[in-house]
């Protein structure tokens, strides 16, 4: 099952990560870069790099013109958040583009990569809940709160996969079909966004 070989990857991405603690820190992806693995791992390195300047942005110290600056990095991170994940979309178009889909086959409301990329969010969730549950210094009550919160994240990790890999298996099965629309973002876009093309003028 593709969840199967997915979340291990995001695991291990975010162990990486957390070796340094640093969103400047290089990536070394362990993966070839023909193999869809290479790709999970990108994917979920760029996640947690993220997450972690969300972190940061919301330091109440922290000063504007840093503010300003890691803002115009999170908006690139989230424009290669986007671009991967239709780098994954089109690994499995490709796979399945031999598929004889059936007249009645229906289009999902997400394409696979928009699924795995809440499945890597969640692996994100997941790491930093534990971590709160098991806090040494944080009283009881907090985590007993995260301990419930964390089997949630539990129960979503079981019903996202068993989710995904029901969607790939119907578009194998050509019950189901990919239709894959590009995002089209606007806020980075100098033609696009007013703001940044009326300052052009």
């Amino acid at each position: 099952m593709f969840s199967d070989l997915a979340f291990p990857i995001f695991e291990e991405s975010i162990r990486d990560y957390h070796k340094y603690d640093n969103v400047d820190q290089p990536i070394n992806n362990p993966y070839p870069k023909d193999d869809i693995k290479h790709l999970l791992y990108l994917k979920n390195w760029i996640d947690t790099v993220q997450w972690h300047f969300e972190d940061i942005i919301r330091d109440p110290q922290i000063d504007p013109v840093a503010a300003l600056a890691l803002k115009r990095r999170i908006d690139a991170s989230n424009q290669e958040r986007t671009d991967m994940v239709e780098y994954i979309d089109s690994y499995f178009l490709n796979k399945y583009q031999d598929v004889a889909v059936k007249p009645n086959a229906k289009i999902n409301s997400e394409s696979p990569a928009w699924a795995i990329d809440r499945y890597s969010i969640l692996a994100l969730k997941i790491y930093h809940m534990r971590e709160e549950a098991t806090r040494p210094e944080a009283t009881q009550d907090h985590r007993d709160k995260c301990q419930a919160k964390l089997d949630v994240l539990l129960e979503q990790k079981q019903d996202l996969s068993t989710a995904i890999d029901d969607l790939l298996n119907d578009i194998a099965n050509g019950d189901k079909y990919m239709k894959v629309y590009k995002q089209m973002k606007m806020y980075n876009d100098e033609e696009l966004n007013p703001v940044l093309y009326q300052n052009k003028k």
